[in-house]
């Protein structure tokens, strides 16, 4: 967080989990760009309260006005949150309990226990290509923090498509041109136009390129079968040398 977050019941801070599983506080010391400037809580409560209206019991603007509203929330639900507030402002933040590293299964015979899942078969038609969305170096969720991918060595910005070397001489693309995707669901297409063709080590069949740049290709009502997540690390595409 870079700016001082002032909300009606004084100064704000947000927490955040890191890989190791420790929360910690987060807040801004710079002075706000601009007046307008709104917060990420204050953005989504009030798109919650405008969306939703009187279809919610949910008090949005309580939890805007003090985000330790919403953590007294997140306490009283979530288990390890346990006196959420008072950790939280303690240096160096408080861990979230974690049964495998406490060597804690809480299975019938307390023993780990491991599954295998099946890979889906994918049937596209002919020329069509099964795109995954997924971030780039300097990204954290949809928050980018520079436009070079260091991770995988591409300078140019981030309406890039990768592809493999076969996928594009086979379409006469070359590397670096400019091409249009078009997404195909039942009998919807979403076009996204002007994207440069990166040759990648990637399988034949397959394409990636960054969200949320890549976003509007993925069906709204394409979803997993279990998570009802998008399915965003598996549409289906075609690629053509842009018209732009």
């Amino acid at each position: 967080r870079s700016e001082h977050d002032e909300q009606k019941s004084g100064p704000q801070f947000v927490t955040c989990e890191n890989s190791m599983g420790v929360v910690q506080r987060s807040r801004g010391n710079l002075d706000p760009a601009s007046p307008a400037l709104r917060s990420e809580t204050h953005i989504i409560s009030r798109l919650a309260e405008a969306t939703l209206g009187k279809q919610t019991t949910v008090e949005w603007q309580r939890f805007r006005e003090n985000y330790d509203e919403i953590r007294n929330t997140i306490e009283r639900v979530v288990p390890g949150f346990e006196s959420y507030n008072e950790r939280a402002r303690e240096d160096g933040g408080f861990y979230l309990p974690n049964a495998a590293k406490e060597r804690r299964w809480d299975t019938p015979d307390g023993r780990a226990s491991f599954s295998a899942a099946p890979f889906d078969q994918f049937e596209v038609p002919k020329g069509h290509l099964i795109l995954q969305t997924l971030r780039s170096h300097d990204q954290f969720n949809t928050t980018v923090y520079g436009l070079n991918d260091r991770y995988r060595g591409v300078g140019l910005g981030r309406r890039v498509l990768f592809m493999s070397p076969d996928d594009m001489k086979e379409r006469g693309i070359a590397p670096v041109a400019l091409v249009d995707i078009t997404s195909h669901w039942q009998e919807q297409k979403r076009t996204l136009r002007s994207f440069y063709a990166i040759p990648y080590e990637i399988p034949r069949g397959s394409a990636a390129a960054y969200f949320p740049e890549a976003n509007p290709l993925i069906p709204i009502d394409s979803t997993a079968r279990e998570s009802n997540t998008p399915t965003s690390k598996a549409v289906e595409i075609s690629v053509q040398p842009s018209s732009s």
